[in-house]
């Protein structure tokens, strides 16, 4: 069953952090195979209070999904984020069968 972390970013505290961890979070998914389903586009607030940025990754499993994310070299980049802004990430499982 596919899972998802959704991702968004709230609010950029420091760029120069924030491009540090994309340089370094990119590389954590060759082990971790993903597919990116949103990924800074456009995006309209229907309901609730807006965010930066959004993403959608797509793993094959919840427990693919934990892999990466715990991954030491995903925990290694997330130190970038933490300092560079302030991000929700949410793990949901999907449905099977579409």
């Amino acid at each position: 069953m596919p899972a998802y972390i959704v991702i968004t970013r709230e609010k950029t505290r420091d760029q120069t952090q924030l491009d540090q961890y994309k340089k370094l979070a990119s590389p954590s998914f060759k082990d971790h195979p993903v597919i990116f389903r949103a990924r800074e586009g456009r995006q309209e607030v229907l309901e609730g209070p807006a965010a930066e940025n959004i993403l959608i990754l797509e793993f094959s499993s919840y427990e693919d999904a934990k892999a990466w994310y715990h991954s030491p070299e995903y925990q290694e980049a997330s130190k970038h984020r933490f300092q560079g802004g302030d991000y929700r990430f949410i793990l949901t499982e999907g449905i099977s069968g579409a």
